[in-house]
């Protein structure tokens, strides 16, 4: 059965950093394309980043790009978001997820976690 375990959320103080985990029990991890999504209050699930089978294709939301860095460790089944200059508006529910091709969709997602809290206080 696949597992996704999120780790590393917390309070933070607007433009902290944090660095959240998700560790994999798929067997076949290096064949997964990762991805993190995040879904406030009220709003839907939204796409943060992603990162294809070996880590070198990458894609970002816009509202990320140059504050958050995607990247995964195939020999220890983890994937990693490190999340710096953090700001109000990044407060959310954040969600790792697995699919068999890289994607922003969360239509083609084949595995989710159950996610971890990031709140930014201003």
């Amino acid at each position: 059965q696949v597992q996704l375990v999120e780790s590393g959320g917390g309070l933070v103080q607007a433009g902290g950093s944090l660095r959240l985990s998700c560790a994999a029990s798929i067997r076949t991890f290096s064949n997964y394309a990762m991805a993190w999504f995040r879904q406030a209050p009220g709003n839907e699930r939204e796409f943060v980043a992603a990162t294809g089978w070996r880590g070198a294709t990458i894609a970002y939301a816009d509202s990320v790009k140059g504050r958050f860095t995607i990247s995964r460790d195939n020999a220890k089944k983890t994937v990693y978001l490190q999340m710096n200059t953090l700001k109000p508006e990044d407060t959310a529910v954040y969600v790792c997820a697995a699919s068999l091709t890289l994607t922003t969709s969360e239509r083609e997602i084949n595995y989710w976690g159950q996610g971890t809290q990031v709140t930014v206080s201003s």
